[in-house]
């Protein structure tokens, strides 16, 4: 089995091929690049230096969302085209799941968090039990960082922190926690387009997937301008 993943769900712009239990390439940009530049060039240089025949692919992952709005468009107006072009299916990974499994294997509980702006966060709670699948504590949701700190210290167990959101709150959390904690390294804090991969060919396996027509991003929330439109409109 060959999946083509895709995560352009926050700042970094990711892309990864996996073929059975294999990842074959991975490429990775956090830098200041938008993903309309980035996205396509990155999946045309390691279809390339794998030799891989796009009509040998049987699925596209993507990163589904939350996420940034804009980037969550362009992953997936850039995959609609690609699974449609091959008449592949889609496979939608919650964003914040993938990035939870960076740290699958970890004792304690693992807790991304993605900045939303205004002090809210994209946010869940992984119980991995030290192994590769996860207890999901608490779904991926939108959520407060005082709430999030709250409910980590009514929890009581050790936690690991990742993502982008570490570091807009790290002073807050650190303030707020009572609960031993901890941050994941630079390698492991955000998205990569192998967690959405592996966590992908899981999701086929068990028929969760959809048509390319019928894949939509899920933005959990809604955009800034459409929340400042209706603050203007009382």
């Amino acid at each position: 089995m060959k999946i083509l993943a895709v995560d352009s769900s926050g700042l970094v712009a990711s892309v990864a091929i996996l073929e059975d239990d294999n990842i074959l390439a991975e490429y990775m940009v956090n830098y200041k690049k938008t993903h309309s530049e980035t996205l396509m060039p990155m999946i045309d240089e390691i279809v390339r230096m794998t030799n891989t025949d796009l009509k040998t692919l049987d699925a596209i992952a993507i990163a589904g969302g939350p996420g940034s709005f804009t980037g969550l468009r362009i992953g997936s107006a850039t995959v609609k085209g690609i699974a449609q072009f091959l008449n592949i299916p889609i496979i939608s990974v919650p964003t914040v799941d993938a990035l939870s499994y960076n740290y699958c294997g970890s004792d304690r509980l693992v807790v991304p968090i993605m900045d939303a702006r205004r002090n809210q966060t994209y946010t869940g709670i992984y119980d991995f039990h030290g192994g590769n699948d996860a207890e999901i504590l608490m779904e991926q949701c939108p959520m407060g960082i005082e709430d999030l700190a709250s409910k980590l210290n009514e929890i009581g167990r050790p936690v690991v922190l990742l993502g982008d959101g570490v570091v807009r709150f790290k002073e807050i959390l650190d303030e707020l926690l009572s609960v031993e904690h901890s941050y994941a390294p630079a390698h492991q804090s955000r998205q990569r387009a192998g967690a959405v991969a592996v966590l992908g060919a899981k999701y086929f396996a068990e028929g969760r997937y959809t048509t390319a027509e019928e894949h939509e991003p899920e933005y959990l929330r809604k955009s800034q301008a459409e929340r400042e439109r209706e603050a203007h409109n009382g």
